[in-house]
């Protein structure tokens, strides 16, 4: 989850009041977050947000959260005026980042925390929404060193040539790339394009090279300044709603937007759209939601502590959701904000006055033996995400990629699949221990998704210099004697193993696990350096046994 850091006075500041310490420690983790520090007597505070609330990314959208949640003021709204500023999109940017838009916020009193909650707002934005700047890229500039309309356009590497920012020799794309250090960090994002995205003013002067860097000429200086925006991208939506983002987290710093108006193909659009969407919900459903009866009044009372424009007609509540809260994307999200504010603590209610006697399901009982087993014999149990990528999943361990369950709208580019096998996950937590002495024995029990069916299983894995095919086999022999598993062995054609160290455990007609020796090609792509072998089992043909 993104951790913020920020200063008690700057949150103060934004808030129009000065809030005490203790009651911010109290109420800030209400509305979603984590308290990592604050209550030592210093100005410096830090807090770690759930990822589906990009605007609580920086201390300006804190602050307007937390102004109606502490009853400090509404709900936010910013007025967008014209500036007859125009930015031009090329056709020839289709093929290399497609989509782009642009705001100005005037009157930005720019100080040193300014600057630095600047720079953390873009970073927390390109690490979770733009997927480490795949998705998306932000440039922040000063509007004063540069004249429009603006360009965004393809060209080739040596075509232009420009000072980046944090640097003062000049350079063409291609030595931007080769010499600059986010030019080598993020080069990966333009490999085998042979034209390059940039933003140019009227005179050519380069004010970004995205997603990479920008120009050193429109750095944005202390002083009272007006800011000009981009936010380039591969995907619509996103762009919008960084652009949305950043220009309302700078009107919190007492700047004015402005829209700029963006020709793109044959049409044009206006941007920042701030647009309010309007949503209706029924205090019935809202109170089956929760659980507790709430009156139409008090859903209004909770969604207006939430930020929201909101008021009822009868048993209906209509909401205006602001743009800037992009997580709600159905009434439950709704319904979830009308808890939070409410407050959980005054949810209440009576304990269950029917005494009842619990037990473990079948299927928990037999995995607790199967857990039993492996301690003793010497292995470790480590529990990890059930969130993979397909490149960790199938491309590292040389296996074919087959109904994999994708993630519609992931987070990060390390969680956009559902795992399909245990050992991966394994061969990231020996990847992060691979400086801790050996052997190295660990195991898990979990969930896979084996196209669209859930399936429980183990893996066991160990790193040891001696670590062989025989050793990890009889592991396997092992857990299915335990379980009273038929069974019988089969060569593995799976790219993880080592050619002829690698088999297939059949049972009733179908495979349904694997054990063997690692690939050396596999262990240097996992960065581990030492043998590894694994076996991994499907427990229901085990528990049916069993049982």
């Amino acid at each position: 989850m993104p951790l913020i850091n920020f200063g008690y006075g700057d949150l103060c500041g934004l808030l129009g009041e000065e809030v005490p310490r203790e009651t911010l420690m109290e109420r800030i983790p209400m509305i979603g977050a984590d308290m990592h520090s604050g209550d030592t007597g210093g100005d410096a505070m830090s807090v770690e947000f759930f990822p589906d609330r990009p605007d609580l990314f920086c201390v300006e959208g804190m602050a307007r959260a937390l102004r109606p949640f502490l009853g400090l003021g509404g709900a936010p709204s910013y007025e967008v005026f014209e500036s007859e500023v125009s930015f031009i999109v090329e056709d020839s940017v289709r093929g290399v980042r497609p989509y782009a838009a642009c705001a100005i916020v005037r009157g930005v009193d720019v100080d040193d925390r300014v600057l630095k909650s600047m720079m953390d707002m873009q970073e927390k934005m390109h690490v979770t929404v733009g997927r480490k700047r795949a998705k998306l890229a932000i440039g922040i500039h000063d509007l004063s060193a540069v004249r429009p309309p603006f360009t965004y356009k393809a060209v080739k590497p040596n075509e232009i040539r420009f000072v980046p920012l944090a640097s003062e020799e000049e350079m063409d794309l291609d030595g931007v790339l080769e010499k600059h250090p986010k030019g080598r960090e993020f080069a990966h994002l333009l490999e085998g394009k042979d034209r390059y995205p940039v933003i140019v003013d009227a005179d050519g002067v380069v004010l970004s090279f995205p997603p990479i860097i920008n120009g050193e000429a429109t750095t944005v200086r202390v002083g009272k300044r007006d800011l000009l925006i981009d936010v380039t991208g591969t995907e619509p939506r996103a762009v919008k709603t960084a652009l949305d983002l950043v220009s309302t987290a700078l009107a919190e710093r007492g700047g004015t937007i402005y829209s700029v108006e963006t020709f793109e193909g044959g049409r044009s659009f206006i941007a920042p759209d701030l647009t309010p969407t309007s949503w209706c919900i029924t205090s019935g459903e809202c109170s089956a939601h929760l659980g507790i009866k709430l009156k139409p009044k008090e859903i209004v009372e909770a969604l207006r502590r939430m930020g929201y424009a909101a008021h009822s007609d009868g048993g209906r509540v209509n909401v205006d959701v602001p743009a800037i809260r992009v997580d709600i994307m159905h009434k439950v999200d709704l319904y979830e904000d009308v808890a939070i504010g409410h407050g959980y603590e005054r949810f209440g209610g009576r304990h269950g006055q029917t005494q009842t006697t619990g037990s473990l399901m079948p299927s928990t009982r037999f995995s607790e033996g199967i857990r039993d087993l492996l301690v003793g014999l010497g292995y470790t149990e480590v529990v990890t995400l059930t969130l993979s990528s397909e490149r960790d999943e199938f491309e590292l361990p040389r296996i074919p990629a087959k109904g994999t369950v994708k993630l519609l709208n992931p987070i990060s580019e390390d969680h956009t699949c559902l795992r399909a096998s245990l050992f991966p996950s394994l061969m990231r937590v020996f990847r992060k221990n691979k400086h801790r002495d050996l052997p190295q024995r660990i195991f898990e029990i979990g969930d896979v998704v084996d196209g669209s069916r859930r399936k429980g299983r183990v893996c066991v894995a160990e790193v040891d210099s001696r670590s062989s095919f025989t050793g990890i086999k009889s592991v396997a022999e092992t857990l299915l004697r335990e379980t009273c598993t038929e069974y019988a062995l089969e060569p593995s054609a799976l790219g993880t193993f080592i050619d002829g160290r690698g088999a297939e455990v059949v049972s009733g007609g179908e495979t349904v696990g694997w054990f063997g020796e690692v690939s050396p090609a596999v262990l240097e792509d996992f960065e581990i350096s030492h043998p590894m072998a694994f076996v991994e089992l499907d427990l229901a043909p085990m528990a049916r046994k069993r049982g």
